[in-house]
C-alpha cells in the first residue's frame, strides 16, 4: 500500500509540511511553478536551501504583495514564519460600526497596520475560483473550515463573525492549497503521522500572549496525541495542525514500510534539534496495521445482558468484540469481554463498554495485526447474482460467498443451503 508518514517531532507548520511534500517530487521545479500558476491573489512561493543541525532540506517561503506573515515567541529564538490567521473580533475591536469596508483608511489597535480583512465567505470565493480539481478544492475548503471553527470557539463567536488579517488568510490559504494539491499529487493510499510534539512556553500574537499550543491549534488538535517538552516554542501551528487533522487516518509509530523517498520540511526558527518535518513515501506491507484490544472482566450480568452489550460496543465503531469464560476471584465464574478498535473510535467504544456494562475498569493493549486484502465482487450464478468475498495477500488468496444471499436463494427455490452451494458451484 502507497504510505504516506509525517514525522512531526518538532511539530508541523503549514509552509514546513509543504516543503517535505515538495521533497518528494523529482521536478521540484516543475512543482513550484504550478504552484505560483495557481493565482493566488498577491501570493509568490519560493523554494529555498535550509540546513538544520547539520541536515538539508527545504524552506518553502509565501510571500503576499512581498510581505511575509510573521509571529514570535515570547522567548524568541529570531523571527520565523507562521502560518496563524489571526482571528480578529471586528465589532470589538472598532469604534465605529460598518460593514467591515476597509477602502477607508484607519487605525488598529492590533497593530497591523492597514490590511484588509476577510472573513470565510470571503475564503471560500477566492479557493472556489482558484484552477484547482474539485478534490483539491474540497480538501483546502475542508481544511480552512478546521480552522475557522477553531477561531469562532476561541473567540466565542460564529463563524461568520470572524475576520481575518489579509497577510496571514493569504499566507494560510497558500500553505493549505500547496499542501492538499500535492498530497493529491502523490496520491498516497494511506497517510499517517506520528504523535505531535506542540512545543512549551508562552506565543505573542494579535490578541496577547498566550500559552502553547495556542487555542486554535489545542482545539484541532482535540482527539489527536500531542506531547510538549523542553524545548520554548511554538512547534504546531493551526494551519499545520488543521492539515493533519484532515488528512492523517492515523497518529502512532511509523509503520513497517519500504521507503522510496524522503522530503525535510525546515522552518526558519533555530532549536537544539532539527526544525523540520519530515516526509516519507513508501510502501507498506499487506494489510499490517495496528488496534488496539480492550480488556475487561465481568461476573455481574447475564449473558443477554453481554449480548445488548456487545451490540451496542459494535455500533459505536469496535472492529470486532467476543467474550471469554475465565474463573475469577473466590472461584466464581465469569467473562472475559474482549473488544478491538482503532484509534479513531477508541474514545466512542470506552464509554460504551463503560456505559453498557458492569465493569469499573478496563486494560489497554496496543497489538499489531496482519490482515488479508478484503474485497468484494458479484458473481452471477445459475440461481441468480451471488456476493462473493476475496481475500488476498502474503502469497494466499480465499473466496466465500455471503451467507444472506445463499440463505436469500436457498429460500427462493426451496431448497437447502447445501444444495444451494452445490448447484452454484462453490
Amino acid at each position: 500500500m502507497k504510505t504516506l508518514y509525517f514525522d512531526c517531532g518538532m511539530g508541523a507548520a503549514g509552509d514546513m509540511l509543504s516543503a517535505a511534500l515538495l521533497e518528494l517530487f523529482d521536478d521540484k521545479q516543475a512543482v513550484l511553478d504550478e504552484l505560483n500558476a495557481l493565482g493566488i491573489p498577491g501570493v509568490e512561493f519560493k523554494a529555498e536551501v535550509s540546513t538544520k543541525c547539520g541536515i538539508n532540506g527545504t524552506h518553502l517561503s509565501v510571500t503576499v504583495n512581498g510581505e511575509e506573515e510573521e509571529s514570535a515567541d515570547v522567548h524568541d529564538h529570531g523571527h520565523h514564519t507562521h502560518d496563524h490567521v489571526h482571528a480578529h473580533e471586528h465589532s470589538h475591536e472598532h469604534e465605529h460600526h460598518h460593514d467591515h469596508d476597509h477602502e477607508h483608511t484607519h487605525e488598529h489597535e492590533h497593530d497591523h497596520g492597514h490590511h484588509h480583512h476577510n472573513s470565510m465567505a470571503d475564503i471560500e470565493h477566492i479557493i472556489g475560483h482558484l484552477p484547482l480539481e474539485d478534490a483539491v478544492r474540497a480538501d483546502v475548503i475542508a481544511v480552512y473550515k478546521l480552522i475557522a471553527e477553531a477561531e469562532s470557539h476561541a473567540h466565542g463567536m460564529p463563524v461568520s463573525e470572524i475576520h481575518f488579517h489579509e497577510v496571514g488568510t493569504m499566507d494560510a490559504v497558500a500553505d493549505i492549497t500547496a499542501a492538499c494539491l500535492l498530497i493529491r499529487k502523490l496520491a498516497p493510499e494511506k497517510i499517517v503521522a506520528s504523535p505531535v510534539h506542540v512545543g512549551a512556553g508562552k506565543v505573542r500574537c494579535a490578541h496577547g500572549v498566550l500559552p502553547v499550543p495556542a487555542p486554535a491549534t489545542a482545539y484541532i488538535l482535540r482527539d489527536v496525541p500531542i506531547y510538549g517538552g523542553r524545548i520554548q516554542g511554538e512547534l504546531c501551528t493551526p494551519t499545520g495542525a488543521a492539515l493533519l487533522k484532515h488528512f492523517a487516518a492515523a497518529f502512532g509509530d511509523m509503520p513497517v514500510m519500504r521507503v522510496q523517498r524522503v522530503g525535510y520540511g525546515m522552518g526558519k526558527k533555530d532549536f537544539e534539534a532539527a526544525n523540520c518535518v519530515r516526509a516519507m513515501l513508501g510502501e507498506t506491507g499487506d494489510g499490517a496495521d495496528s488496534v488496539y484490544e480492550l480488556n475487561c472482566n465481568i461476573d455481574d450480568m447475564t449473558a443477554e445482558m453481554i449480548g445488548f452489550a456487545a451490540e451496542k460496543i459494535r455500533e459505536a465503531g469496535a472492529v470486532e468484540v467476543f467474550t471469554t469464560a475465565v474463573m475469577m476471584k473466590k472461584n466464581r465464574p465469569g467473562t472475559l469481554l474482549t473488544v478491538l478498535c482503532r484509534e479513531a473510535q477508541k474514545e466512542a467504544v470506552v464509554q460504551a463498554i463503560f456505559k453498557h456494562t458492569a465493569t469499573i475498569g478496563i486494560r489497554e493493549t496496543l497489538c499489531r495485526r496482519y490482515v488479508l486484502t478484503r474485497t468484494e465482487e458479484t458473481v452471477e450464478t445459475a440461481l441468480g447474482p451471488v456476493r462473493r468475498k476475496v481475500s488476498s495477500g502474503y502469497g494466499v488468496q480465499r473466496a466465500k460467498f455471503e451467507h444472506d444471499d445463499l440463505a436469500a436463494l436457498a429460500e427462493k427455490n426451496g431448497l437447502s443451503l447445501t444444495e444451494v452451494m452445490e448447484k452454484i458451484g462453490r
